[in-house]
């Protein structure tokens, strides 16, 4: 990773790093509107023909505009980095909520579902097929409406990729072990192995590695225990062996979900499954970008890209959204086939909510602390690309020989007449000498998340854990408090600093840890200092695991 980034955005803070890279929460610096950016690896997509393809599937993708897909904005490439800006909204990743609570209920699995393959359906609707869907792909929003993220290593359907697969492991349909053309049918796969996992807290198949992944995907008989046995022959249907025997489509998946579940648990089903999931979604709230806000609170936005000349005047604009691939990690040979599998971490997704209806996509809250949502934003994004040289044929140049950008113009708010008051005449205080600040900042509730972490040598499983605590202080505000967290690991303290999150929120991220011996249980303690340098620990510490062994895929 290097240290650009995309300018016309002042980040916020870090939500998240992974293997592909890290994704902070910006905003736009024109109308604040919140975004996410992720920051891809430097060296993500350094071959000519792996850039065009993808900015060849970012087309297709723009096309898609459905509520339950996460809307991906704008990809930004020079020769300095690459960069994604993706919709945001308060919520958690269907990851996040099985590690921290655990398996769902039977409505709310189906309620996940029958969102993911809304969203499905919507994209194999365009021709493209998601191939990597997962629980750290599907967000859950503060409403328990979950919607499909991380287009990374989509691909149009019917494309074959030879002898490379991709995909993540747990969740591959035996013939995406293949290097088989990608279809809608290996999504449905991984759909279904994902409601696997929420209804019973695992995955379908726990192959201590790659090889016996690969065998269990394949051969093993489908799981359906402990499942509920209304919801069997779902599985049986969704994780058939063959995609020929699988449900033809996303939508007649759905039609037989619906059946199904009215069957099983009666006509108000879905409205259980989602107030259950907003429940579990509430518990996480510390966790959200936005922990105090509204989940209905949203600003919007639109992304609109004109085509430009060498002049850097604009044609007629056309509605486009750009995006590059999430994820190219590891590299195993098995059988001769080379095997590219996309990082299980949860930075990859970003959470999004809202209805994504005709130009416009929803996005989080405004941190103002009104309850006033601001002004829609029609952004037009820069897309920068860097192209070949025509002195030298197949080499690549820098920001010099990009296309010509086209500047991000958002759409002025409504006229608003506001009365100003008259200013105040000045006044002389007579008050006393205010008695020196004595007493120590009050650390709240302090929450880390996830509980289980792995090395930084580990490739699919998580590697930070997000540490948050309220502080309140009689005299300092948020601005003047200095909060860190201390965590002691093989004998070592070490101290991160924690920033401002807004309503006396702090955050901070505990990552890059090295692999232990044995399993071990980090003790976290958060520490707050007011101006006049009173000290106030948090009462009790919180707890991460560190496990000694990685995730095999």
């Amino acid at each position: 990773m290097s240290s650009w980034q995309l300018s016309g955005y002042t980040t916020v803070r870090q939500l998240g790093a992974g293997a592909s890279g890290s994704v902070v929460l910006a905003t736009h610096d024109e109308t604040g509107t919140p975004v996410a950016i992720k920051y891809l690896v430097h060296v993500l997509g350094d071959d000519a023909a792996f850039r065009a393809a993808f900015r060849r599937e970012a087309r297709l993708l723009g096309e898609i505009d459905d509520p339950h897909v996460s809307r991906l904005y704008e990809y930004v490439e020079t020769a300095d980095g690459a960069a994604i800006v993706m919709e945001l909204v308060n919520g958690v990743s269907l990851r996040q909520m099985l590690r921290e609570n655990g398996p769902t209920t039977p409505e709310s699995a189906l309620v996940v579902l029958k969102g993911s393959l809304a969203g499905l359906a919507a994209a194999h609707g365009h021709g493209v097929v998601h191939r990597d869907y997962k629980p750290e792909n599907v967000l859950v929003t503060g409403e328990g409406l979950s919607k499909l993220a991380d287009f990374g290593i989509a691909t149009q359907a019917g494309q074959g990729t030879g002898t490379v697969v991709t995909g993540t492991p747990r969740y591959m349909a035996p013939e995406q072990w293949t290097g088989a053309p990608a279809t809608p049918a290996c999504d449905i796969y991984a759909a279904t192995a994902t409601f696997y996992e929420c209804l019973t807290g695992r995955p379908p198949y726990d192959g201590a590695n790659l090889f016996a992944l690969h065998d269990q995907h394949a051969n093993a008989p489908i799981p359906t225990d402990p499942a509920p046995a209304p919801v069997h022959d779902l599985l049986r249907q969704g994780m058939a062996k063959l995609p020929a025997d699988r449900p033809a489509h996303a939508l007649a998946f759905l039609d037989i979900l619906e059946r199904v579940a009215g069957a099983a648990y009666g006509p108000d089903w879905e409205d259980r499954g989602l107030r259950e999931l907003a429940r579990r979604a509430a518990l996480l709230a510390m966790l959200w970008p936005f922990p105090d806000r509204a989940e209905s609170a949203t600003s919007l936005a639109s992304t609109t890209v004109g085509a430009g000349t060498a002049t850097g005047r604009r044609s007629r604009s056309r509605k486009v959204t750009v995006f590059a691939a999430a994820a190219v990690v590891a590299t195993l040979v098995i059988g001769g086939a080379g095997y590219r599998f996309a990082a299980a971490d949860d930075v990859s997704p970003v959470i999004a909510a809202g209805e994504a209806g005709s130009p416009t996509a929803a996005a989080p809250a405004s941190t103002e602390p009104s309850g006033t949502v601001p002004p829609a934003a029609s952004a037009t994004p820069t897309v920068t690309s860097t192209t070949e040289s025509p002195e030298t044929p197949g080499a690549t140049t820098g920001p010099t020989a990009t296309t010509a950008p086209v500047t991000r113009t958002p759409s002025p708010p409504a006229t608003t007449t506001t009365t100003t008051p008259a200013a105040p005449s000045p006044s002389v205080s007579t008050s006393p000498t205010p008695p020196p600040d004595t007493v120590a900042p009050t650390v709240g509730a302090v929450r880390a998340g996830p509980t289980r972490l792995e090395s930084e040598k580990c490739t699919y499983g998580n590697r930070s854990s997000t540490v948050t605590a309220t502080v309140t202080d009689d005299v300092s505000g948020a601005a003047d408090l200095k909060v860190t967290f201390r965590y002691t690991l093989n004998g070592t303290t070490s101290t991160v600093a924690m920033s401002s999150a807004g309503r006396n929120l702090f955050r901070g991220t505990l990552t890059s840890l090295p692999m232990p011996k044995a399993a071990t249980r980090i003790p976290i303690t958060v520490v707050a200092v007011d101006a006049a340098g009173n000290s106030g620990p948090s009462a009790k510490p919180v707890y991460v695991t560190l496990d000694n062994i990685c995730t095999p895929g």
